[in-house]
């Protein structure tokens, strides 16, 4: 059974940092891109950064660039999102995504939110 399960959500003030993990199981992680998305109340889902297998490649979205972190550790399994200078309109439910050819798998999402 394929199972992707986010962790490292909570309740953070302005300005302030979490690190989201994205833990696989049932598949090799290695040879699947990972994409974490967020979905904010009333918004569509947006992706928010991605990384490939081998995480040479890194992609963000211009609203995160320079504060968020996309990196993998293969061995462990997990993908991680560090996020720095957290902002008000990155509250939002956060889901990763593990993609290989036509195949793909979502975790249940982690709720992150910002505010005083």
């Amino acid at each position: 059974q394929v199972q992707l399960v986010e962790s490292g959500g909570g309740l953070v003030q302005p300005g302030g940092s979490l690190t989201l993990s994205c833990a696989a199981s049932g598949i090799n992680l290695n040879i699947y891109a990972v994409a974490w998305y967020r979905r904010a109340p009333g918004n569509q889902r947006e992706v928010v950064a991605s990384i490939t297998p081998g995480g040479g490649s890194k992609n963000y979205a211009d609203s995160v660039k320079g504060r968020f972190t996309i990196s993998r550790d293969n061995a462990k399994s997990t993908v991680y999102l560090q996020m720095n200078s957290l902002k008000p309109e990155d509250t939002a439910v956060y889901y990763c995504k593990a993609l290989h050819r036509f195949l793909d798998y979502w975790g249940q999402g982690t709720q992150v939110t910002v505010s005083t």
